[in-house]
């Protein structure tokens, strides 16, 4: 097959057409190619199951095989990946996944531009939304004052939240993020807590952490939580203060009581938004009945300045078995 260079050539990858069913991306650096490819080529099979297009890890070249469209949508996602690659040491599955949605999405902008309204770019993360109603989740955190959302846990409620909120607060359209949560153990007693009040709290609050980390350096978020910037608040703590400039989020809010959360969204002030997400089958107080998370959805449904959104298994975007466990015990409680 006779090949011909298009001269693309970039410091680690020579990209080399032949004909019109066959890219070939040569690697300058095998490291490099090491870790696109992953291990037992583990993110190339990954890159085959999204795409049309067969893929091989041939000496020091990863050859895209298919249609033309399909193989240049492969091209861009792998120089996606060698960039996160490079950047980050190491890539997840979830950057396979995002790789390939953001030159999807791109290739649906051409028509359609309004779909890049969706598209979250945080310094370390571009985030795209993967359902229609992680869609419809963006559209309401950028649209409405008050977003309520209730789903099982893998939805993507709280990253896309907390993702909202970490691109206004760099952005200067807000001062500060307010991370909060019910002090409530999931089913157990941990007893006392050493420390100050962060110290005590920090516990509960680590998937909000964790989605911090992963959309902005370590380092800089520290910072944050230091000048104030970004503040950590229990429920209970937040009674008697009104947020201006601010997006506060609720988490866990299933385990918050109809008095708590009626505190929480009243707290709303001048250019200031308020998430309140929880999971309405994975109530932990001793009296589920005293949950305010649906009441508060029933309540307040039918104002228009507040969001209600409502996630089920098949919005679950994190391992696929998450999506079978969830759906296996829906089906035993509506048994």
């Amino acid at each position: 097959m006779k090949k011909y260079n298009l001269n693309i050539i970039r410091k680690d990858l020579k990209i080399v057409y032949s004909d019109n069913d066959s890219i070939s991306l040569v690697f300058q650096d095998n490291n490099i190619l090491k870790g696109v490819v992953g291990e037992l080529d583990s993110n190339l099979k990954e890159l085959e199951k999204l795409s049309r297009s067969n893929i091989y890890f041939r000496g020091n070249s990863i050859v895209i095989k298919g249609d033309q469209k399909s193989n240049e949508l492969v091209r861009k996602a792998v120089e996606f990946l060698t960039h996160q690659f490079k950047t980050y040491g190491t890539i997840e599955k979830k950057d396979i996944i995002s790789s390939m949605d953001k030159f999807m999405m791109n290739e649906k902008n051409n028509k359609n531009l309004h779909q890049l309204d969706y598209i979250i770019k945080t310094p370390k993360r571009t985030v795209i939304p993967r359902s229609k109603k992680q869609k419809d989740y963006i559209r309401a955190l950028k649209e409405s004052d008050i977003v309520i959302s209730n789903g099982p846990a893998g939805t993507g409620k709280t990253y896309l939240a907390v993702a909202i909120a970490l691109t206004m607060l760099l952005e200067k359209k807000i001062d500060r993020i307010i991370l909060s949560r019910p002090a409530v153990e999931a089913g157990e007693r941990l007893g006392f807590l050493p420390g100050d009040m962060r110290d005590k709290v920090d516990p509960y609050l680590r998937p909000l952490y964790d989605s911090l980390y992963d959309l902005l350096d370590y380092e800089k978020i520290q910072k944050k939580l230091e000048i104030g910037d970004i503040e950590i608040a229990p429920v209970a703590f937040m009674r008697g203060r009104t947020l201006k400039n601010s997006f506060a989020i609720l988490d866990e809010a299933q385990n918050a009581t109809d008095t708590q959360i009626k505190m929480f969204l009243t707290r709303i002030g001048e250019n200031s938004k308020i998430v309140v997400n929880g999971d309405s089958s994975q109530i932990d107080l001793i009296n589920k009945n005293h949950s305010g998370l649906l009441r508060s959805k029933d309540l307040l449904k039918n104002l228009n300045e507040i969001s209600v959104v409502d996630f089920d298994h098949t919005d679950v975007v994190r391992h696929p078995l998450v999506t079978k466990i969830v759906k296996a015990y829906d089906e035993f409680k509506n048994d």
